[in-house]
């Protein structure tokens, strides 16, 4: 069943949306992105394509899958992007004393 539209999504994720659009070059590269991370922030536990576009109202899998696959943006200037965003809000800026710890867990048969 679809549930979310794109428009459902809060003021501040479109504001966040708008700092990366910079890397993007086109508008159906800037709304795919949206409609992208949105659906990896959505509620559904299972965060593939199918289930991406399933869920979303206005998401279709061949526009996400293109956009992923086939579309010109660069992802190391997306993250370039998300780092100098993170590193500029004081909430999410990495301190001195910033630990970041990582826990590799195997499936145990």
């Amino acid at each position: 069943m679809k549930e979310t539209t794109s428009s459902s999504m809060p003021p501040c994720f479109n504001r966040w949306c708008q700092k990366i659009d910079p890397v993007l070059k086109t508008k159906a590269q800037k709304r795919e992105f949206r409609n992208y991370l949105g659906g990896l922030l959505g509620e559904s536990t299972r965060k593939n394509l199918t289930q991406i576009a399933t869920n979303n109202v206005d998401i279709t899998y061949h526009k996400l899958h293109h956009f992923l696959t086939e579309s010109t943006w660069n992802y190391e200037e997306v993250n370039e992007k998300r780092l100098e965003i993170i590193s500029s809000c004081r909430q999410t800026k990495i301190s001195r004393h910033f630990a970041l710890i990582i826990r590799h867990l195997q499936n145990r048969k």
